[in-house]
Protein backbone atom coordinates (compact mmCIF):
# COMPACT_ATOMS: atom_id res chain seq x y z
CA UNK A 1 0.00 0.00 0.00
CA UNK A 2 2.83 2.34 0.85
CA UNK A 3 4.52 1.70 -2.49
CA UNK A 4 1.29 2.47 -4.37
CA UNK A 5 0.87 5.83 -2.60
CA UNK A 6 4.49 6.89 -3.28
CA UNK A 7 4.10 5.89 -6.95
CA UNK A 8 0.97 8.07 -7.32
CA UNK A 9 2.71 11.06 -5.68
CA UNK A 10 5.69 10.65 -8.00
CA UNK A 11 3.44 10.57 -11.08
CA UNK A 12 1.66 13.73 -9.92
CA UNK A 13 4.95 15.56 -9.38
CA UNK A 14 6.07 14.63 -12.90
CA UNK A 15 2.80 15.84 -14.40
CA UNK A 16 3.00 19.15 -12.47
CA UNK A 17 6.62 19.67 -13.57
CA UNK A 18 5.68 19.15 -17.20
CA UNK A 19 2.78 21.63 -16.97
CA UNK A 20 4.96 24.24 -15.24
CA UNK A 21 7.66 23.87 -17.90
CA UNK A 22 5.11 24.32 -20.71
CA UNK A 23 3.76 27.47 -19.01
CA UNK A 24 7.25 28.96 -18.80
CA UNK A 25 7.91 28.27 -22.48
CA UNK A 26 4.57 29.83 -23.46
CA UNK A 27 5.21 33.05 -21.46
CA UNK A 28 8.72 33.39 -22.90
CA UNK A 29 7.41 33.50 -26.43
CA UNK A 30 4.79 36.23 -25.71
CA UNK A 31 5.81 39.69 -27.04
CA UNK A 32 6.50 42.38 -24.39
CA UNK A 33 3.87 45.17 -24.25
CA UNK A 34 5.03 48.40 -25.92
CA UNK A 35 4.72 51.48 -23.73
CA UNK A 36 2.65 54.20 -25.30
CA UNK A 37 4.59 57.45 -25.70
CA UNK A 38 3.09 60.41 -23.75
CA UNK A 39 2.95 63.62 -25.81
CA UNK A 40 2.19 66.75 -23.80
CA UNK A 41 0.00 69.44 -25.30
CA UNK A 42 1.53 72.89 -24.91
CA UNK A 43 0.54 76.49 -25.65
CA UNK A 44 2.83 78.08 -28.22
CA UNK A 45 3.42 81.47 -29.75
CA UNK A 46 5.23 82.61 -32.87
CA UNK A 47 7.86 85.32 -32.40
CA UNK A 48 7.20 88.64 -34.12
CA UNK A 49 9.83 91.17 -33.09
CA UNK A 50 8.64 94.74 -32.67
CA UNK A 51 8.92 97.85 -30.52
CA UNK A 52 8.30 97.57 -26.78
CA UNK A 53 8.04 100.64 -24.58
CA UNK A 54 9.86 100.10 -21.29
CA UNK A 55 7.77 101.42 -18.41
CA UNK A 56 9.45 101.71 -15.02
CA UNK A 57 7.06 101.29 -12.07
CA UNK A 58 7.62 103.40 -8.96
CA UNK A 59 5.63 104.63 -5.99
CA UNK A 60 5.78 107.22 -3.28
CA UNK A 61 3.91 109.85 -1.27
CA UNK A 62 3.01 113.33 -2.42
CA UNK A 63 4.71 116.29 -0.75
CA UNK A 64 3.96 119.95 -1.41
CA UNK A 65 6.59 121.45 -3.67
CA UNK A 66 6.35 124.85 -1.96
CA UNK A 67 6.42 124.38 1.80
CA UNK A 68 7.32 126.84 4.54
CA UNK A 69 7.98 125.94 8.16
CA UNK A 70 7.02 128.90 10.32
CA UNK A 71 9.43 129.85 13.10
CA UNK A 72 9.46 132.83 15.45
CA UNK A 73 12.54 135.05 15.48
CA UNK A 74 11.22 137.30 18.24
CA UNK A 75 9.38 136.83 21.52
CA UNK A 76 5.92 138.07 22.46
CA UNK A 77 2.24 137.27 22.87
CA UNK A 78 0.27 135.97 19.86
CA UNK A 79 -2.29 138.69 19.09
CA UNK A 80 -5.80 137.57 18.03
CA UNK A 81 -6.95 138.39 14.49
CA UNK A 82 -10.03 138.03 12.30
CA UNK A 83 -8.65 134.84 10.74
CA UNK A 84 -8.12 131.92 13.10
CA UNK A 85 -4.68 130.32 13.01
CA UNK A 86 -5.96 126.76 12.47
CA UNK A 87 -5.03 123.87 10.12
CA UNK A 88 -6.91 124.08 6.84
CA UNK A 89 -7.16 127.87 6.93
CA UNK A 90 -6.43 129.53 3.58
CA UNK A 91 -4.32 132.69 3.26
CA UNK A 92 -3.59 134.94 0.31
CA UNK A 93 -0.10 136.13 -0.56
CA UNK A 94 0.97 138.93 1.77
CA UNK A 95 -1.81 138.25 4.29
CA UNK A 96 -0.72 138.20 7.94
CA UNK A 97 -0.43 134.69 9.34
CA UNK A 98 0.71 135.65 12.85
CA UNK A 99 0.89 138.98 14.63
CA UNK A 100 3.02 139.13 17.77
CA UNK A 101 2.47 141.95 20.25
CA UNK A 102 5.29 144.45 19.56
CA UNK A 103 4.04 147.54 21.41
CA UNK A 104 7.06 147.72 23.71
CA UNK A 105 9.55 147.15 20.92
CA UNK A 106 7.68 149.57 18.66
CA UNK A 107 8.20 152.31 21.25
CA UNK A 108 11.96 151.72 21.25
CA UNK A 109 12.00 151.94 17.46
CA UNK A 110 10.10 155.22 17.53
CA UNK A 111 12.54 156.55 20.11
CA UNK A 112 15.52 155.69 17.89
CA UNK A 113 13.83 157.32 14.89
CA UNK A 114 13.11 160.43 16.92
CA UNK A 115 16.77 160.63 17.99
CA UNK A 116 17.86 160.39 14.35
CA UNK A 117 15.45 163.15 13.41
CA UNK A 118 16.68 165.38 16.20
CA UNK A 119 20.32 164.78 15.27
CA UNK A 120 19.70 165.79 11.65
CA UNK A 121 17.69 168.82 12.72
CA UNK A 122 20.53 169.92 15.00
CA UNK A 123 23.06 170.10 12.14
CA UNK A 124 20.84 172.04 9.76
CA UNK A 125 22.17 175.52 10.79
CA UNK A 126 25.75 174.34 10.28
CA UNK A 127 24.85 172.89 6.90
CA UNK A 128 23.27 176.18 5.87
CA UNK A 129 26.41 178.12 6.71
CA UNK A 130 29.21 175.69 5.82
CA UNK A 131 27.55 173.55 3.10
CA UNK A 132 24.94 175.70 1.37
CA UNK A 133 25.08 173.54 -1.77
CA UNK A 134 23.79 170.40 0.10
CA UNK A 135 21.51 172.24 2.52
CA UNK A 136 18.41 171.91 0.33
CA UNK A 137 18.59 168.13 -0.08
CA UNK A 138 18.96 167.60 3.67
CA UNK A 139 16.10 170.03 4.29
CA UNK A 140 13.94 168.07 1.87
CA UNK A 141 14.90 164.84 3.64
CA UNK A 142 13.97 166.30 6.99
CA UNK A 143 10.63 167.54 5.70
CA UNK A 144 9.84 164.09 4.28
CA UNK A 145 10.76 162.32 7.50
CA UNK A 146 7.63 160.67 8.98
CA UNK A 147 7.88 158.86 12.29
CA UNK A 148 4.90 156.67 11.41
CA UNK A 149 6.51 155.38 8.22
CA UNK A 150 9.69 153.51 7.39
CA UNK A 151 12.80 155.63 7.68
CA UNK A 152 13.75 156.96 4.22
CA UNK A 153 17.22 156.40 2.83
CA UNK A 154 19.76 159.08 3.65
CA UNK A 155 20.62 161.54 0.88
CA UNK A 156 23.63 160.56 -1.19
CA UNK A 157 26.88 162.08 0.09
CA UNK A 158 28.50 163.89 -2.84
CA UNK A 159 31.81 165.11 -1.35
CA UNK A 160 34.40 164.05 1.18
CA UNK A 161 33.77 167.14 3.33
CA UNK A 162 30.07 166.38 3.50
CA UNK A 163 30.82 162.73 4.25
CA UNK A 164 33.18 163.60 7.12
CA UNK A 165 30.75 166.14 8.54
CA UNK A 166 27.69 163.86 8.45
CA UNK A 167 29.58 160.77 9.65
CA UNK A 168 31.27 162.74 12.43
CA UNK A 169 27.89 163.72 13.84
CA UNK A 170 26.95 160.02 14.12
CA UNK A 171 24.06 160.34 11.65
CA UNK A 172 25.06 157.39 9.47
CA UNK A 173 25.48 155.03 12.42
CA UNK A 174 22.16 156.22 13.90
CA UNK A 175 20.43 155.65 10.57
CA UNK A 176 21.62 152.04 10.27
CA UNK A 177 20.74 151.42 13.89
CA UNK A 178 17.19 152.55 13.15
CA UNK A 179 16.99 150.40 10.02
CA UNK A 180 18.18 147.40 12.04
CA UNK A 181 15.45 148.01 14.63
CA UNK A 182 12.84 148.40 11.88
CA UNK A 183 13.96 145.16 10.29
CA UNK A 184 13.53 143.33 13.56
CA UNK A 185 10.17 145.02 14.12
CA UNK A 186 8.92 143.56 10.83
CA UNK A 187 9.55 140.06 12.24
CA UNK A 188 6.73 140.56 14.74
CA UNK A 189 4.35 140.02 11.82
CA UNK A 190 4.68 136.83 9.74
CA UNK A 191 2.98 137.08 6.35
CA UNK A 192 2.11 134.43 3.78
CA UNK A 193 4.87 134.19 1.14
CA UNK A 194 2.37 132.81 -1.38
CA UNK A 195 -1.30 131.89 -1.58
CA UNK A 196 -1.71 128.62 0.26
CA UNK A 197 -3.14 126.72 3.18
CA UNK A 198 -2.03 126.14 6.75
CA UNK A 199 -1.42 122.42 7.38
CA UNK A 200 -0.08 122.58 10.93
CA UNK A 201 -0.68 125.04 13.77
CA UNK A 202 1.35 124.62 16.96
CA UNK A 203 0.28 127.83 18.76
CA UNK A 204 -3.00 129.55 19.50
CA UNK A 205 -4.04 133.18 20.01
CA UNK A 206 -2.95 134.53 23.35
CA UNK A 207 -0.08 132.10 23.86
CA UNK A 208 3.44 133.30 24.57
CA UNK A 209 5.72 132.79 21.60
CA UNK A 210 9.43 132.36 22.20
CA UNK A 211 12.29 133.03 19.81
CA UNK A 212 13.16 129.96 17.75
CA UNK A 213 9.81 128.25 18.45
CA UNK A 214 8.14 126.41 15.57
CA UNK A 215 4.69 127.83 14.90
CA UNK A 216 3.35 125.65 12.08
CA UNK A 217 3.62 124.71 8.41
CA UNK A 218 2.27 126.47 5.33
CA UNK A 219 2.05 124.90 1.85
CA UNK A 220 0.94 125.67 -1.68
CA UNK A 221 -1.88 123.15 -2.38
CA UNK A 222 -1.67 123.45 -6.18
CA UNK A 223 1.74 121.85 -6.85
CA UNK A 224 2.97 118.57 -5.39
CA UNK A 225 6.02 116.39 -5.88
CA UNK A 226 6.58 112.67 -5.49
CA UNK A 227 10.05 111.38 -4.75
CA UNK A 228 10.83 107.97 -6.23
CA UNK A 229 13.99 105.86 -5.99
CA UNK A 230 14.93 103.95 -9.15
CA UNK A 231 17.70 101.53 -9.99
CA UNK A 232 20.92 103.07 -11.28
CA UNK A 233 20.32 101.11 -14.51
CA UNK A 234 17.78 103.73 -15.53
CA UNK A 235 19.94 106.75 -14.70
CA UNK A 236 20.68 107.41 -18.37
CA UNK A 237 17.06 106.85 -19.41
CA UNK A 238 15.38 109.42 -17.17
CA UNK A 239 14.94 112.86 -18.67
CA UNK A 240 13.52 116.04 -17.19
CA UNK A 241 10.18 116.91 -18.78
CA UNK A 242 9.15 113.32 -19.51
CA UNK A 243 5.40 112.77 -18.92
CA UNK A 244 4.41 110.30 -16.20
CA UNK A 245 1.14 108.48 -15.59
CA UNK A 246 0.10 108.07 -11.97
CA UNK A 247 -2.74 106.24 -10.26
CA UNK A 248 -3.92 105.52 -6.74
CA UNK A 249 -3.54 102.12 -5.12
CA UNK A 250 -7.10 101.14 -6.03
CA UNK A 251 -6.43 102.15 -9.66
CA UNK A 252 -9.69 104.10 -9.69
CA UNK A 253 -8.12 107.51 -10.32
CA UNK A 254 -5.38 108.52 -12.75
CA UNK A 255 -3.27 111.66 -12.77
CA UNK A 256 -0.72 113.28 -15.07
CA UNK A 257 2.72 114.23 -13.90
CA UNK A 258 6.09 115.24 -15.29
CA UNK A 259 9.68 114.53 -14.25
CA UNK A 260 10.77 117.85 -12.75
CA UNK A 261 14.20 116.92 -11.38
CA UNK A 262 16.65 114.02 -11.40
CA UNK A 263 19.33 113.76 -8.75
CA UNK A 264 22.82 114.01 -10.17
CA UNK A 265 24.31 111.43 -7.78
CA UNK A 266 23.57 107.79 -7.00
CA UNK A 267 22.97 106.64 -3.44
CA UNK A 268 26.06 104.63 -2.52
CA UNK A 269 24.13 102.48 -0.04
CA UNK A 270 21.14 101.42 -2.15
CA UNK A 271 22.62 102.07 -5.62
CA UNK A 272 19.48 103.97 -6.59
CA UNK A 273 18.88 107.34 -8.19
CA UNK A 274 16.21 109.74 -6.99
CA UNK A 275 13.76 111.36 -9.39
CA UNK A 276 11.06 113.93 -8.57
CA UNK A 277 7.69 113.87 -10.31
CA UNK A 278 5.65 117.09 -10.31
CA UNK A 279 1.87 116.71 -10.14
CA UNK A 280 -0.78 119.41 -10.51
CA UNK A 281 -4.35 118.39 -9.71
CA UNK A 282 -7.04 119.96 -7.53
CA UNK A 283 -8.26 116.58 -6.24
CA UNK A 284 -4.96 115.41 -4.72
CA UNK A 285 -3.77 116.07 -1.19
CA UNK A 286 -0.41 116.00 0.54
CA UNK A 287 0.50 112.56 1.83
CA UNK A 288 -1.41 110.61 -0.84
CA UNK A 289 0.36 107.41 -1.87
CA UNK A 290 0.49 107.01 -5.65
CA UNK A 291 1.97 104.61 -8.17
CA UNK A 292 3.87 106.02 -11.13
CA UNK A 293 4.74 104.53 -14.52
CA UNK A 294 7.72 106.23 -16.13
CA UNK A 295 8.20 105.80 -19.88
CA UNK A 296 11.95 105.28 -19.87
CA UNK A 297 12.77 104.04 -23.37
CA UNK A 298 11.39 102.26 -26.42
CA UNK A 299 13.37 99.17 -27.45
CA UNK A 300 13.28 98.00 -31.06
CA UNK A 301 13.30 94.43 -32.46
CA UNK A 302 12.38 92.80 -29.14
CA UNK A 303 9.61 90.65 -27.68
CA UNK A 304 7.98 90.60 -24.25
CA UNK A 305 7.22 87.29 -22.50
CA UNK A 306 6.45 86.05 -18.98
CA UNK A 307 9.44 85.94 -16.66
CA UNK A 308 8.85 82.28 -15.77
CA UNK A 309 9.51 81.32 -19.41
CA UNK A 310 13.13 82.54 -19.18
CA UNK A 311 15.41 79.71 -18.06
CA UNK A 312 18.71 79.86 -16.27
CA UNK A 313 21.65 81.13 -18.29
CA UNK A 314 19.22 83.37 -20.23
CA UNK A 315 17.69 80.65 -22.41
CA UNK A 316 14.16 79.90 -23.65
CA UNK A 317 12.38 76.80 -24.95
CA UNK A 318 11.57 76.60 -28.68
CA UNK A 319 9.67 73.94 -30.62
CA UNK A 320 11.26 72.25 -33.63
CA UNK A 321 9.39 69.39 -35.32
CA UNK A 322 7.27 68.78 -32.18
CA UNK A 323 10.40 68.54 -30.01
CA UNK A 324 11.48 71.03 -27.36
CA UNK A 325 14.84 72.69 -27.83
CA UNK A 326 16.73 75.51 -26.08
CA UNK A 327 18.17 78.70 -27.59
CA UNK A 328 19.99 81.68 -26.08
CA UNK A 329 18.28 85.04 -25.57
CA UNK A 330 19.39 88.49 -24.45
CA UNK A 331 17.31 90.04 -21.64
CA UNK A 332 16.91 93.81 -21.96
CA UNK A 333 14.55 94.67 -19.13
CA UNK A 334 12.86 92.85 -16.24
CA UNK A 335 9.56 93.90 -14.68
CA UNK A 336 7.61 92.15 -11.92
CA UNK A 337 5.97 89.67 -14.33
CA UNK A 338 7.50 90.29 -17.76
CA UNK A 339 10.89 90.24 -19.44
CA UNK A 340 11.94 91.92 -22.68
CA UNK A 341 14.17 89.73 -24.87
CA UNK A 342 16.32 90.40 -27.89
CA UNK A 343 18.12 88.23 -30.48
CA UNK A 344 15.24 85.77 -31.03
CA UNK A 345 14.60 85.35 -34.80
CA UNK A 346 11.18 86.13 -36.25
CA UNK A 347 9.01 83.07 -36.84
CA UNK A 348 10.52 81.09 -33.98
CA UNK A 349 7.89 79.04 -32.16
CA UNK A 350 8.26 79.39 -28.40
CA UNK A 351 6.25 78.28 -25.39
CA UNK A 352 3.47 80.65 -24.36
CA UNK A 353 3.01 79.04 -20.95
CA UNK A 354 5.50 77.12 -18.86
CA UNK A 355 5.38 73.30 -18.86
CA UNK A 356 6.21 71.45 -15.62
CA UNK A 357 9.12 69.09 -16.06
CA UNK A 358 10.00 70.36 -19.53
CA UNK A 359 13.41 69.40 -20.93
CA UNK A 360 15.30 69.62 -24.21
CA UNK A 361 14.25 66.74 -26.48
CA UNK A 362 10.79 66.41 -24.94
CA UNK A 363 8.04 65.45 -27.41
CA UNK A 364 5.18 67.99 -27.40
CA UNK A 365 2.09 68.84 -29.40
CA UNK A 366 1.01 72.46 -29.96
CA UNK A 367 -2.46 73.22 -28.64
CA UNK A 368 -5.07 74.04 -31.27
CA UNK A 369 -8.38 75.56 -30.28
CA UNK A 370 -11.70 74.82 -31.94
CA UNK A 371 -11.40 77.78 -34.28
CA UNK A 372 -8.13 76.46 -35.67
CA UNK A 373 -9.66 72.99 -36.12
CA UNK A 374 -12.55 74.44 -38.09
CA UNK A 375 -10.16 76.31 -40.31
Amino acid sequence: MRKIILSIIGVLLIILSVLFAKNLIANKNKPKPVREKVVKTVFVDTVVNGNVKIVIPANGSLVAKRRVELYAEVQGVFKPSNVLFKPGQKYNKGQALIRIDASEYYASVQSAKSNLYNTIAAIMPDLRLDFPDVYQKWLAYLNGFDLNKSTPELPKLTSDKENYFITGRGIVSSYYNVKNLEQRLSKYTITAPFTGILTEALVTEGSLIRSGQKLGEFIDPTIYEMEVALSKTYASLLKVGEPVKLNNLDKTETYKGVVSRVNGSIDATTQTITAYIEVRDESIKEGMYLEANLDAKEEQDVIEIDRNLLLENNQVFVIRDSILDIIDAKPIYFSDTKVVLKDIPNGTVILKKSVPGAYAGMLVKPFKNSENNQN
